[in-house]
């Protein structure tokens, strides 16, 4: 579609057309479900935005969220949590932010997602506080000790906070209790029926349930990163370290 179709198209069939376009007009300010009816050019009038900035950055939306993928197998540990920090970052400043604001907005006028809607305004927050509690823990007990341990392998590190850690924490049991975590969308997944859509969803459906997928792909994602490669080099780090750290402590 070229520049003066974006500009005339009403902002439903702009959605319709790409779901992910939402999620660039909600940080413009724009909720898409407030002004369906009107054209872009009426609402970056509206709202005095300029036109041609929203244009440019509706026609790639894509970029706003994709993640990037590098080989983090070959990284060494302190960018992997690093990478995991900043996937963190971007789901509590926008990935979650936005997916309940269309959840708490969720007016799907249709008797079929009455109940559904219902639901999802019940279940989506608790999801959102369990899940900001895992990060914020991951963060400070975790992570911490996993740059510790780095730390300590580099020489740098203080004998007495070492062993204090060491004796607390264990990168298996962290590990093992993350397994629990592995599947937080099940009951999202559930009632929502898989996230199902057909020709008669209506949009405001279409762009929740497509966000929820894009969110369900990236906790697998992000949780496979930790499964499979953090996890695995957090130990073999953990093992060095307590064995140079006896040894330290046999010849003092």
């Amino acid at each position: 579609m070229e520049k003066t179709g974006l500009q005339n198209s009403r902002i439903e069939d702009l959605v319709e057309q790409d779901n992910v376009r939402a999620y660039v007009l909600f940080y413009f300010g724009i909720r898409f479900y407030e002004y369906t009816e009107k054209t872009l050019e009426e609402v970056c009038n509206d709202r005095g935005l300029k036109l041609e900035q929203v244009i440019q950055e509706l026609e790639s939306p894509s970029r706003h969220l994709v993640e990037e993928s590098p080989p983090l197998i070959s990284y060494p540990i302190e960018l992997i949590l690093e990478y995991l920090r900043h996937a963190h970052f971007l789901f509590v400043k926008h990935k979650l932010p936005y997916i309940s604001k269309l959840v708490e907005s969720f007016n799907a006028d249709h008797s079929s997602y009455v109940s559904i809607a219902k639901d999802l305004k019940t279940l989506f927050p608790l999801f959102v506080d369990d899940f900001m509690k895992h990060i914020y823990e991951e963060e400070n007990t975790l992570f911490r000790y996993i740059a510790l341990l780095d730390k300590s392998d580099r020489g740098d590190y203080h004998p007495g906070k070492l062993f204090y850690m060491m004796e607390r924490c264990s990168v298996q049991r962290f590990a093992v209790e993350h397994e629990v975590h592995d599947d937080e969308m099940e009951g999202i997944r559930k009632i929502t029926q898989g996230y199902r859509v057909d020709a008669a969803t209506p949009l405001h459906v279409k762009v929740i349930y497509s966000e929820l997928t894009s969110l369900e792909k990236s906790l697998k994602i992000h949780a496979r990163i930790e499964n499979e490669i953090l996890f695995p080099k957090a130990m073999v780090l953990e093992n060095k370290v307590k064995r140079l750290f006896l040894e330290r402590v046999k010849y003092n």
